[in-house]
């Protein structure tokens, strides 16, 4: 279930669903979709240590994990977990592959049709129709600096029923996601590097010879 709910943030973190929805007035939900896409659409990379915290229904702590992301358009996406569960996840867009360490084992599949109707390609790719796919709300809050916006998917099929996103000075400082078993994966952001120059390089992973390699679909 923890390994299920990592990969579900971050397939959050790297897909969109493509939804045409009608054309209509202008609309709250519009406007905080707008102010959203203005900020994430200047970000060509982000880099960030983390702190990934699930809380299971009964709001208790299950596990606490820590980690690295990399992220840079369009499509290349790396995150790195720590002790107890490491594990690897790398994209280039088009595929994925999921290294665990403790099992020996790497996973290589297409992202399919699940993963590509996921909603919100936040840091990887396009962004300017949020509102076609969420209900998007953007907390008031008299903090300078801080804005809090919070989305909620029109489709009935997401892998998740709402998702937090909350900026320090225009930098992604937290997000939490809450599942349909309302369960919530809290992910801290600290040592954010944005814009900063990263090499397709670092979206490789280098695995140990013997490992199983398990090709899904390819």
């Amino acid at each position: 279930m923890i390994r299920h709910a990592a990969f579900t943030l971050f397939a959050v973190l790297l897909s969109m669903a493509v939804i045409a929805g009608p054309a209509s007035a202008q609309s709250a939900s519009e406007n905080a979709a707008q102010e959203l896409t203005g900020i994430l659409q200047d970000y060509e990379t982000y880099q960030a240590d983390f702190i990934q915290i699930l809380v299971n229904d009964r709001g208790h702590q299950v596990q606490e994990t820590t980690g690295l992301l990399k992220a840079k358009r369009p499509g290349w996406f790396y995150w790195e977990t720590g002790n107890p569960l490491p594990q690897y996840i790398v994209s280039d867009g088009d595929k994925v592959e999921v290294y665990d360490p403790d099992l020996e084992q790497v996973t290589i599949q297409s992202l399919d049709e699940r993963v590509q109707s996921t909603p919100a390609l936040l840091l990887t790719g396009e962004v300017d129709n949020l509102n076609e796919m969420y209900e998007v709300t953007e907390k008031d809050t008299s903090v300078d600096g801080y804005r809090e916006f919070t989305l909620v998917p029109r489709a009935p099929d997401s892998l998740f029923t709402s998702l937090r996103l909350s900026f320090r000075e225009g930098q992604l400082s937290e997000m939490r996601m809450e599942d349909s078993l309302s369960q919530l994966s809290i992910l801290s952001f600290d040592n954010v590097r944005l814009n900063e120059p990263v090499s397709d390089d670092a979206f490789r992973l280098d695995y140990p010879e013997g490992v199983d390699i398990i090709r899904d679909g390819l």
